[in-house]
């Protein structure tokens, strides 16, 4: 670790490995958190958020306070990062969306509409306020549908390409705090509309119009169910430890597809880059993943292993939002505090209103889209854990809602991501 004065205060510049050694260290502080503060598993904060945040906080007291600065090097954040979208990409599978039927199609389009949306208000907010419009970007569908991996990720890119100062730093508050509001409100919304439209639920007394609502489980849809716990889109409690256990070999074997995917798009992006196309890394990455796992499950020369790419992915996801948020420059925000809360208020009213008129009242009107809109909600304004922890909320008191529990992860985890990238992408070019 080198040490300098800088402007007159002792820096210390932490390499690469540091930088991702302290990563560690703080998430690892973010789950002793959780433990300790049930209310923080409750709302579905993540140990990365929690560790992130209280570095940042730490070192920008430190900082400001003229004690001590810090410099990070965020070079194999980078690399997580694309490594994170990378596995997303490889949980795309044809068999999931075939299977998924006109609910998935529908709950996807009524996503991609509040991406358009969000969008629209963050850019027009920013400039209401006389800022750069790409920060109102990443206030928008950045930071809410797309959570903190997206945050990070075009933060930087929008940082870095662009030149919008703040950028990283405003996308993660925007992200972190909608988190905290998608899991508050998605549960309140949910019961307003039972109680104001009467929905039938599998609780209630009415068993006939139970069946008819909720979906018989003799249906179609427990084909879907069966094929997304297959897929590891819903997680499936196991008390056998054998079974959750993933050989080293067969791991090797997972991370070495998921290396080459990531090799093959970062000389595409290079490719893109030279001949004057702008597209994040992640992206391209990301794309190249969809189509080699669906040329393995095609050709069944190769398999991709859900348990095995989860479980890259979740080591991933930890590491590099924990970096990133540890590494934010918080005193950016003082002069970005009330447009970001005006943003987010925004925000909020957008997703409510979504959630009731496009997913309740769109998707069918009944106990399902009901469970849905509570998932949108998360998911809107926070992350797919989000979503999940308000539906199961919701039906641990009415009721399981299967359609739900299938459609809002499978477009929440991959398919939205990848339309999200990509109207990010043509707003960042018509506004930069």
């Amino acid at each position: 670790m080198e040490m300098e004065v800088i402007s007159g205060i002792l820096t210390m510049k932490l390499n690469m490995l540091q930088t991702v050694g302290l990563g560690v260290v703080m998430y690892y502080f973010g789950v002793l958190a959780r433990k300790i503060l049930p209310f923080l598993v409750k709302l579905s904060i993540p140990a990365s958020v929690i560790g992130g945040l209280t570095a940042a906080i730490l070192t920008a007291f430190l900082q400001t306070q003229n004690i001590v600065s810090f410099q990070f090097d965020s070079t194999l954040q980078g690399l997580l990062m694309i490594m994170f979208f990378c596995t997303i990409g490889m949980n795309a599978s044809y068999k999931l969306l075939m299977n998924g039927g006109v609910l998935i199609l529908a709950f996807w389009g009524v996503c991609a509409i509040a991406v358009v949306l969000q969008n629209l208000a963050g850019i027009g907010t920013a400039k209401m306020f006389g800022m750069h419009p790409l920060l109102g970007l990443i206030c928008g569908s950045v930071s809410m549908i797309g959570g903190l991996g997206t945050a990070g990720t075009f933060g930087s890119f929008f940082e870095n390409s662009f030149g919008v100062s703040g950028a990283m730093t405003a996308g993660i508050t925007c992200a972190t705090f909608g988190m905290i509001i998608g899991s508050a409100l998605g549960g309140p919304l949910s019961e307003w509309i039972i109680k104001k439209h009467k929905v039938i639920t599998p609780h209630s007394e009415m068993h006939d119009q139970v069946v008819s609502n909720t979906g018989d489980r003799s249906s179609d849809y427990e084909e879907v169910g069966i094929l997304a716990e297959e897929e590891g889109i819903i997680a499936v409690p196991s008390y056998d430890e054998d079974e959750d256990m993933v050989s080293g070999p067969h791991l090797m074997r997972n991370i070495s597809w998921v290396l080459v995917t990531m090799g093959i798009g970062s000389a595409l992006s290079c490719w893109f880059n030279k001949v004057g196309i702008l597209l994040p890394a992640y992206l391209i990455t990301m794309v190249v993943a969809v189509i080699f796992r669906n040329v393995g499950d095609l050709s069944k020369m190769f398999e991709i292993d859900a348990k095995a790419i989860g479980m890259i992915s979740d080591i991933s996801l930890a590491i590099f939002v924990t970096m990133a948020i540890s590494t934010l420059n918080l005193r950016q925000l003082s002069g970005l505090a009330l447009p970001i809360f005006v943003m987010l208020v925004i925000q909020m009213l957008i997703v409510i209103l979504i959630a009731y008129f496009l997913v309740f009242k769109l998707l069918g009107k009944n106990y399902e889209s009901t469970v849905m809109s509570a998932g949108f909600v998360g998911f809107g304004l926070g992350a797919t854990p989000n979503a999940l922890a308000n539906m199961q909320t919701l039906s641990s008191k009415h009721g399981t809602a299967l359609k739900a529990f299938f459609v809002v992860p499978v477009v929440s985890a991959f398919l939205i991501d990848f339309t999200n990238a990509l109207l990010i992408m043509f707003f960042a070019n018509l506004f930069k």
